[in-house]
């Protein structure tokens, strides 16, 4: 996109076209207008145009240009955080209802590609979150404890059942979540924006939202060329949020991470890795992640953004940790290489903000937005269709509170992950 391959590498080579759409021009109305063609704000048009409400997607750039082009494709249950830290943090109701909503946010990707048909290498086989060492394999017990009580469909592999899955000796161990998988990232994006325009949501694109006043009893969002002007809006730019409302940005702290994606594998080498197509990630705090796409390329990631002297510098990481992890992959050769940002809020959780009357948000991710991305439009969807009461939102309605020192953590992350890279898998 913007013809930078630095920025959706293989997704963009991989994904099918696009729908057509084009740029706003002119007013128009709308019962709801979003801004943001991610999964949050896509998910949301498509929920209210099955309802036969009228939605407005406004996107600056293309569909899936922000995190929703640019992740690793892991359709994950729950958060980062473990279920019991959830709940005291949120309380029992709430968090309760939260973990209840995020359990089953790998089900409705799956529902939702299956229902609109969507092409996008959508793989339900779980994701396999790999121990490095006695303290990694600590955490895993202890989340496994945590999700198995709650009754989740989790396995704690030991290390001879984990190197079989994973296709690599060098783990202690690893937690099998069968409700989760894989997907093609920017392919899933385009295919909801598919299914809202057939359900008869509008999409515009290259036109980004430059000013959002009172019109009325609504509200009137601009653009370069156009406006549209609608009772409630929903913000749904999360970590790619710029201008209009910088308050959603400036809570969050910025965490960069790339994916390099190698040649196509030989069938014989592929099936030595991950022959069950699970996804995977490391439990050290600088991760790695791991994943096939269809055509047996490994997709190989970490912490940091490939610019500057992060270019070499994880390139080189990602070579040596290859040759460590899969040396049944031999010589290594990169196809591609892009790299994105993580939006990071202060206790891991997302956010539901109602920015004023009629103006709402769900954004805070925390690297896990693809089924929490969809299952919230979902609940934006209910909750602005009347169907879902405001107690019933899995989280209360807050202002945002900036976060300290953001821009300076965010460039801390980039410089740490480059040193830590830099003496990272040379044993």
């Amino acid at each position: 996109m913007r013809d930078d391959p630095c920025t959706h590498g293989l997704w963009e080579r991989t994904a099918p076209a696009a729908p057509p759409t084009g740029r706003l021009e002119g007013e128009t109305t709308a019962e709801v207008v979003i801004v943001g063609a991610g999964y949050t704000g896509l998910s949301t048009a498509l929920h209210l145009a099955e309802r036969g409400i009228d939605a407005v997607v406004l996107e600056a750039v293309e569909i899936g240009f922000g995190g929703a082009g640019r992740n690793v494709g892991l359709v994950n249950a729950g958060m980062w955080v473990m279920p019991d830290q959830l709940v005291a943090t949120l309380g029992p109701d709430q968090g309760g209802r939260l973990i209840a909503l995020l359990a089953e946010g790998p089900a409705r990707v799956w529902d939702i590609v299956r229902r609109h048909d969507i092409a996008c290498e959508a793989t339900p086989t779980g994701t396999l979150h790999a121990a490095v060492g006695p303290s990694g394999w600590a955490e895993l017990s202890e989340r496994a404890r945590q999700w198995q009580r709650l009754g989740a469909p989790v396995e704690l592999l030991p290390p001879d059942e984990a190197a079989a899955m994973i296709g690599s000796k060098v783990y202690a161990g690893a937690l099998l979540d069968r409700r989760a998988g894989t997907i093609q990232p920017l392919a899933y994006a385009r295919g909801l924006a598919r299914a809202a325009l057939g359900q008869g949501a509008r999409i515009f694109t290259g036109s980004p939202a430059t000013g959002l006043q009172r019109q009325g009893a609504g509200w009137r969002v601009t653009t370069p060329a156009g406006s549209v002007t609608a009772r409630r809006v929903v913000m749904a730019t999360d970590a790619y949020t710029r201008h209009l409302t910088p308050e959603l940005r400036t809570q969050q702290v910025f965490l960069p991470y790339f994916n390099l994606a190698t040649e196509p594998l030989s069938d014989d080498v592929a099936r030595t890795i991950l022959p069950g197509r699970q996804g995977g990630w490391d439990t050290q705090e600088v991760l790695t992640s791991f994943r096939l796409d269809r055509q047996n390329r490994m997709v190989f990631g970490s912490v940091g953004a490939l610019r500057n002297s992060g270019d070499l510098v994880h390139r080189a990481w990602a070579r040596r940790a290859l040759r460590r992890i899969f040396p049944q992959i031999g010589e290594v050769k990169f196809q591609t290489g892009w790299f994105g940002q993580i939006g990071m809020t202060g206790d891991n959780l997302p956010r539901f903000h109602r920015l004023d009357e009629g103006v709402y948000s769900f954004c805070g991710y925390n690297g896990r937005g693809i089924a929490p991305g969809t299952v919230f439009g979902q609940v934006l969807a209910g909750y602005l269709s009347g169907e879902i009461p405001e107690a019933d939102l899995p989280l209360r309605p807050c202002q945002p509170q900036p976060a300290a020192f953001g821009r300076l953590r965010a460039a801390g992350f980039e410089i740490g992950a480059q040193m830590v890279h830099l003496v990272d898998a040379r044993r």
